[in-house]
């Protein structure tokens, strides 16, 4: 068995390098992949363009509309003197948010009155709204604490925040480690049900079968290269990782082995779609109709806290779910393998449970 599957291995390890559409496009998806994403899909606020109506024109109003032009959420562009000409701005997209100061905002906050004033905000676009209406507060609150001590009010609660592992609450490295995972379970998926669906169509799968080696040996052959290149397409993604300024603060062995045993996961998944294939169409499309689920139950795009029960209990069964976790943890939280012993014994069950059942199924479907 040694000799028969060390050719076969070297045979397919050629072969697989020697593809290089293949090498190109895995060297895309984790890393130009990652960067655009990254970019594209970060769900953090800044420049957002504003137009003031300062109805007030006092000292208070000039120093708050001030903050708003300083932080790097908004962009001060119009500076208005009649609410509606500032809501057709909002209308055509020219604007995001309309600041209304009403008249008699200074007087009211300095006699410690209720001090009203108007936001008004694009909302078609939910998360962009909802995290620039909370930066819009929290000028407001940090406006109105510094006015407060020159009215002689006491008894302010200040409250002191202290923001663990994205101290500058940015969504890029979440999103990089998030496509960094996803980018695994594609490449881990798609190639050996590619590789194998190729082999049947070209019909060298029988020849390869009428030969001295077991299914067990052709089965190893067909999933090694991809372990070994998911493996090693880690280390480019390093670099990325790097780029985004995301920190490593585990260890990096501890995310390899993690990785492999992900990756077995993956690759199995991958055989079983092959098995069940019979052209290279069938293979991808099999492939992306159980990528996107796993995907959406991962909680890389929605928190899976934050869906049904049912889903919840779904979302169990996700390698994916249980990689999130991993990588999220190792490298922003720096936990060890102490905190992340059940994540890993999860992945591990998971794994070599789908790797027996998709060998079972390929003997089965090969001979």
């Amino acid at each position: 068995m040694g000799i028969a599957l060390f050719g076969l291995l070297r045979k397919e390890l050629v072969q697989f390098f020697r593809d290089r559409l293949i090498l190109t496009l895995i060297l895309w998806l984790y890393t130009i992949e990652v960067v655009i994403c990254a970019v594209a899909l970060s769900f953090d606020v800044s420049h957002l363009p504003l137009a003031v109506v300062d109805e007030d024109r006092s000292a208070l109003s000039r120093s708050l509309i001030q903050k708003f032009a300083v932080s790097e959420t908004f962009d001060l562009k119009f500076q208005e003197t009649r609410v509606a000409t500032a809501t057709d701005l909002l209308e055509k997209g020219d604007a995001t948010m309309v600041l209304v100061v009403p008249a008699g905002f200074e007087g009211a906050l300095l006699a410690g009155k209720s001090a009203q004033l108007q936001l008004l905000q694009d909302g078609t676009n939910s998360n962009i709204a909802a995290n620039a209406v909370n930066d819009a507060l929290q000028i407001v609150q940090r406006q109105e604490r510094e006015a407060l001590p020159a009215a002689g009010k006491k008894g302010v609660a200040v409250p002191l925040i202290r923001i663990w592992y994205n101290p500058d609450l940015t969504t890029s490295g979440f999103i990089v480690l998030s496509m960094i995972a996803l980018a695994g379970m594609m490449v881990g998926v798609i190639h050996p049900a590619a590789s194998i669906v190729r082999e049947k169509e070209r019909g060298t799968i029988e020849q390869l079968l009428v030969t001295p080696i077991s299914t067990l040996e052709l089965f190893l052959a067909k999933v090694t290269p991809t372990l070994i290149m998911g493996v090693l397409s880690i280390f480019p993604s390093l670099v990325i990782v790097r780029v985004f300024d995301v920190p490593l603060q585990g260890s990096l062995l501890l995310f390899l082995v993690l990785t492999a045993i992900f990756l077995l996961s993956a690759i199995a998944l991958g055989v079983l779609i092959a098995a069940y294939s019979r052209t290279l169409q069938q293979a991808l499309l099999l492939s992306f109709f159980g990528l996107f689920p796993l995907m959406f139950l991962s909680g890389s795009l929605t928190p899976v806290e934050a869906m049904p029960p049912f889903l919840q209990s779904l979302s169990l069964l996700s390698p994916l779910r249980y990689y999130m976790d991993i990588i999220v943890g190792i490298f922003l939280k720096g936990a060890g393998l102490a905190v992340l012993w059940d994540e890993a014994l999860a992945l591990l069950v998971i794994g070599v449970t789908l790797f027996i059942f998709s060998l079972w199924v390929f003997r089965r479907r090969v001979q």
